[in-house]
């Protein structure tokens, strides 16, 4: 059965690592919102963070390879931070088919410790983020905090199964 997953959450939450376990173990296609935005120059700021309209056009950038993923019988898997509901609302109005939104959820400090331990983006811009995804919850709030991410992609599989 196919169907599409999407994996919201702040900065250093763990996002990326557990989209790319649960791509292993479905054997989905993955999409990265970040390389998105990257490979296409969208990394253009509203004051706050990412504009809604780069995220847009993103998404836009996205549907129609992801639409014929899943018409293939594939599972899909987007990950990226989501922090404009308008963004999340598009993409699934571009995608009409079923569909799982994960929201990760782990503290502030965690976040800041998880970025750190990479090559990451800063704990000014962690902050923001952070600020910007707790705005609103959507989908299913998973907590990564003291779980491992095997543990994680359990929890997600128990519940695409």
């Amino acid at each position: 059965m196919s169907y599409y997953i999407i994996i919201r959450g702040p900065a250093g939450v763990g996002k990326t690592t557990i989209a790319k376990k649960l791509q292993e173990s479905l054997k989905a296609v993955y999409f990265s919102f970040d390389d998105i935005l990257k490979k296409h120059q969208l990394e253009i700021s509203d004051g706050r963070g990412i504009s809604k309209e780069s995220f847009l056009k993103a998404n836009e950038l996205v549907a129609d390879d992801a639409k014929k993923e899943i018409e293939a019988g594939k599972v899909v898997i987007f990950d990226g931070c989501f922090y404009h509901k308008d963004q999340l609302e598009n993409l699934i109005t571009l995608l009409p088919f079923k569909y799982f939104v994960f929201d990760l959820k782990a503290s502030l400090d965690q976040c800041i410790e998880r970025d750190k331990s990479r090559k990451g983006i800063g704990e000014d811009s962690i902050r923001a983020v952070y600020k910007m995804v707790a705005e609103f919850d959507y989908g299913m709030s998973i907590e990564t905090e003291r779980k491992t991410i095997e543990d994680v992609v359990t929890e997600l599989l128990t519940i695409v199964a």
